[in-house]
């Protein structure tokens, strides 16, 4: 629910620091720039938009409590940990429209101005998807227009700014292939190509995050996307940014040793592992010491034990200090390029069809698309670097690839089994991505997050899992009226955390 920011730095000289921090500044002063070339704000807007919001090891491990990955070892609960938050506040990315703009205007006559429009599209449409999903209703379609005097923008219902997200990526799609390589790109290079393969399959990621919502035009939309076929086609189009070796680039674990000795392996994450005897375990975790000690090997599945992320703090922090829990993998604060945050994978697309197809909303082979997404994640911890002395003796080989799909891992003989498998592999992708599965489980409630009413740290209603985030608090005081009004519409007039908005009811 949290929206996590990535980490990348792009260095530039003082001058363009100075010509894109203030524009109002930059159209009326004379001793700055007139124009900035529009690849350094493509640069900026990528930058603020996936860097990790407080790049820190301790920070960066609360970023991945929420959706039950991994535990905390600390006395004091934490709140990511028991279903609350330090602010449970959601936020409006509207600071962003404004470079949008100017990169969209300094682009215009140019050779690169239909693929930076499309970047603006996909760039706004992506960013508000996360709001509206995290908030409810939201601001969108007059949203980013204070220069044009709109400085108290109305909030569109959720089902109205879903349809805008949907029409801005299909358009920005149109601009991608109209448009030609481009510079300034952290993500993808500049490649065309590949945004436009992003485009259609964000598509289908709003299309099924609103399935209890979803109507028979925008199913019928979603077999279109499908059958046209322009779509990722294996990791080489993950939508993703790599950390490097750059001491202003490194990945938000790192050098954070003293973290990784309190921060270990949920009682889920390590069940499922377990389940299908998948070496990803070996890549995530290291051996429960006092599992070594009664006579198990690193190289064992036995070896590893999770913690339950809803037993209470202390107990779980001095069967912690017993060596009971299996802790993080050493390789995670050990370096600077270590593994990239994956925004949107190919994986990821693979589980979405798999679903529709159970689902009845698209022809094709469930059990295919379901196969080919748990082999794309299992390469890419195949091919990571600088994991191979890391892995127990245990190494996702390509042969263990092609073998993976037997037991409990192969395709279930019911729907609703294999409905659960795909689920549960859509969720593993996450672990250590700081990205958020959550609102699929509030969609499908699975794989089922424990919930104890006796440590939940839900201030409202500690038997609910919270449905939302809370408006920015700024709200009340800079757009009060609409504020108050989105707020007695969708929620009854309290801006509660346990109510559901419009694409959960």
């Amino acid at each position: 629910m949290k929206k996590i920011k990535y980490l990348f730095i792009a260095v530039f000289s003082l001058m363009i620091v100075a010509s894109c921090s203030n524009f109002e500044e930059l159209n009326t002063n004379p001793d700055v720039p007139n124009s900035v070339a529009p690849e350094m704000l493509a640069t900026q807007v990528l930058k603020d938009s996936y860097r990790f919001w407080n790049p820190n090891s301790s920070d960066y491990s609360f970023a991945n409590l929420f959706n039950k990955h991994t535990v905390i070892f600390e006395t004091n609960p934490n709140p990511y940990q028991y279903y609350f938050s330090y602010s449970p506040y959601g936020s409006f990315p509207y600071g962003s429209l404004t470079e949008l703009k100017r990169m969209v205007e300094f682009s215009k006559g140019g050779a690169y101005e239909s693929s930076f429009k499309g970047l603006a599209l996909f760039l706004k449409a992506s960013a508000l998807f996360d709001a509206t999903i995290e908030l409810g209703d939201i601001p969108y379609s007059e949203a980013g227009m204070a220069e044009e005097g709109i400085t108290k923008p109305k909030y569109d219902k959720q089902a109205d700014v879903i349809v805008s997200i949907l029409n801005d990526l299909k358009e920005a799609e149109a601009y991608f292939a109209a448009g030609v390589n481009f510079n300034g790109d952290i993500m993808y290079g500049g490649n065309v190509t590949k945004w436009r393969k992003l485009c259609n399959a964000y598509q289908l990621k709003v299309l099924q995050t609103i399935s209890k919502k979803i109507t028979p035009e925008q199913k019928a939309r979603f077999a279109a996307i499908v059958s046209a076929g322009n779509l990722m086609t294996s990791s080489a189009d993950n939508y993703q940014l790599a950390y490097s070796t750059n001491t202003n680039a490194s990945y938000p674990y790192f050098n954070g040793e003293a973290t990784r000795l309190k921060h270990g392996l949920s009682k889920l994450v390590v069940d499922a592992l377990k389940t299908n005897n998948d070496r990803r375990l070996f890549y995530f975790a290291e051996p429960a010491p006092a599992l070594i000690t009664g006579g198990a090997t690193a190289s064992q599945f036995v070896a590893y034990e999770g913690a339950p992320t809803q037993l209470a703090a202390l107990p779980m922090t001095l069967n912690y200090q017993a060596g009971k829990y299996s802790l993080l993998n050493k390789r995670y604060p050990l370096y600077r390029d270590n593994d990239p945050f994956i925004k949107f994978p190919y994986a990821e697309q693979c589980f979405i069809i798999a679903e529709a197809i159970e689902e009845g909303w698209v022809a094709g082979n469930s059990q295919t698309y379901y196969e080919n997404g748990v082999k794309a994640s299992l390469e890419y911890y195949k091919n990571l670097p600088n994991t191979s002395s890391h892995v127990h003796g245990m190494a996702i080989t390509q042969a263990y690839i092609d073998g993976y799909f037997v037991g409990a891992a192969a395709y279930a003989g019911t729907k609703v089994d294999r409905l659960r498998q795909i689920w549960t592999q859509r969720w593993l992708i996450d672990f250590m991505q700081a990205r958020s599965y959550y609102p699929q489980f509030l969609r499908v409630g699975y794989p089922v997050y424990p919930l104890d009413p006796l440590t939940s740290m839900n201030p409202d209603d500690p038997t609910l899992y919270p449905q939302r985030w809370k408006y920015p608090t700024s709200e009340l005081t800079t757009n009060g009226v609409n504020y108050l009004k989105a707020v007695d519409e969708q929620y009854g007039g309290y801006d509660g955390i346990n109510l559901k908005p419009w694409y959960l009811k």
